[in-house]
């Protein structure tokens, strides 16, 4: 009896009961300055692994925090500690990429910046996707932590994460030393704004929360020749034709019903004429999973059917599949979700606070993970809240992650978004 209530007492929140919480005053004392913060960064993206005005932007702030600052760290990268004596240390990660995406939300300040891509093609940006709130509520954080160091022992690290977009920055960022050149983190959090969950409103997922990712680039190689005689030909169309229904039964038939897996072909490119069969067929692919033995099955699935189908029709040599891109799953260790969910009910209130379910979508957070630290990344609440419950009604969708007209509810969402963190970063980090 007495060993099943000491393991109750240490899976339940650790506030004491005068812990230091940010106070409603304190957040909207610092409001105007995130909310000036959010609006230059919307209005001045960059896109992945050019975030430099974005990086110097961090730097500038944490530095004026009283923050130890290294850039450049995994290229663009910024790490902010904060040292407050003896105790854990908790990394709150930030990302500071954009997307190619033409905002067309028509807000005041809106992004009208264009660039060229790493390709040469001059390309639209925007922060479709949100890290422009991520990074506002990071440091508004830290400013929170800076100010009120009598109520909370340890060290704060601010990780200003680049590239995540395609998934390369927190790979490079470990590379770069994040776990031996600073405090290791004992802990690591991150959020991400939702516009399914209602601006006021944080969510969370236990376990896994966000999939493994595969990109698949496919060539199928044929003969070409003249398409009215396809006789004399071997036609990669066809054999791409029928490895794309191929692959489904992967899904449909090789896989549980109760194991999540997705297989779709996003790009074909075959052919210059209608009447020319050409020599080969390029496809692009993303594969998404959850479970590790899914993954492997999935990947090698793909690459046994386009083998078979190229055989089948005689082809002249075996197609050539290639991973491109790989993050793995974001899975929120139970023990620290169960702890920091707590912790949010405690500072928002048990309504607030809701469980969602795992996306198909991806984030490189996943790595740190990977890396051995324990990790959990919540939702923090985008939609206007009338206008969610308008959209469920009628069952139209509001306008999401890396859409044109995304923009989040932004009062509401980044006053919760600062509260949350802190109250969670102030749950792991040790008590006066």
């Amino acid at each position: 009896m007495r060993t099943w209530i000491a393991c109750l007492l240490l899976s339940l929140p650790t506030f004491a009961a005068d812990a230091w919480r940010p106070s409603t005053s304190q957040v909207e004392a610092i409001y105007p300055q995130m909310e000036s913060l959010y609006i230059d960064l919307h209005r001045n993206p960059e896109l992945s692994l050019h975030e430099e005005k974005t990086a110097a932007t961090m730097a500038d702030k944490l530095r004026a925090l009283g923050f130890e600052v290294t850039s450049q760290v995994g290229g663009t990268g910024v790490i902010g500690v904060l040292k407050n004596g003896s105790g854990p240390t908790v990394m709150v990660r930030a990302e500071l990429d954009a997307l190619p995406v033409p905002e067309k939300t028509g807000l005041p300040y809106s992004s009208h910046v264009t660039t060229k891509n790493d390709d040469g093609v001059e390309v639209p940006v925007m922060h479709a996707c949100g890290h422009d709130l991520h990074m506002a509520i990071a440091i508004g954080t830290a400013t929170l932590l800076a100010q009120n160091k009598t109520g909370w022992r340890g060290t704060f690290i601010f990780v200003g994460q680049p590239a995540e977009e395609r998934v390369l920055g927190a790979t490079a960022v470990l590379k770069d030393g994040l776990l031996t050149r600073f405090p290791r983190p004992d802990f690591a959090l991150t959020v991400h704004d939702m516009n399914t969950v209602a601006a006021g409103k944080v969510g969370f997922t236990p376990g896994y929360a966000m999939a493994n990712s595969d990109t698949v680039d496919v060539t199928i190689f044929g003969r070409g020749g003249h398409g009215a005689a396809p006789n004399l030909a071997i036609d990669p169309i066809v054999i791409a034709a029928r490895s794309i229904l191929g692959w489904q039964t992967v899904v449909s038939r090789e896989s549980s019903p109760f194991t999540p897996a997705v297989i779709t072909v996003g790009t074909i490119h075959g052919g210059t004429k209608a009447n020319i069969i050409p020599d080969d067929v390029h496809l692009g692919l993303t594969v998404r999973s959850y479970e590790d033995s899914v993954r492997t099955h999935l990947l090698e699935g793909i690459e046994r059917t386009a083998r078979a189908e190229a055989e089948s029709a005689g082809a002249t040599k075996p197609p050539l599949v290639k991973v491109s891109e790989s993050v793995r799953a974001v899975y929120n260790d139970p023990a620290l979700t169960e702890r920091v969910v707590g912790a949010l009910k405690q500072a928002l209130g048990d309504a607030n606070v809701e469980q969602q379910p795992p996306m198909m979508a991806a984030d490189d957070f996943a790595e740190y993970r990977l890396a051995g630290i324990p990790s959990f990344d919540f939702q923090v609440g985008a939609a206007n809240p009338e206008k969610l419950a308008a959209a469920t009604k009628s069952g139209q969708a509001l306008p999401g992650l890396h859409s044109s007209l995304f923009a989040p509810d932004l009062e509401p969402a980044l006053k919760t978004g600062i509260r949350a963190e802190t109250a969670a970063a102030l749950e792991l980090l040790g008590k006066p």
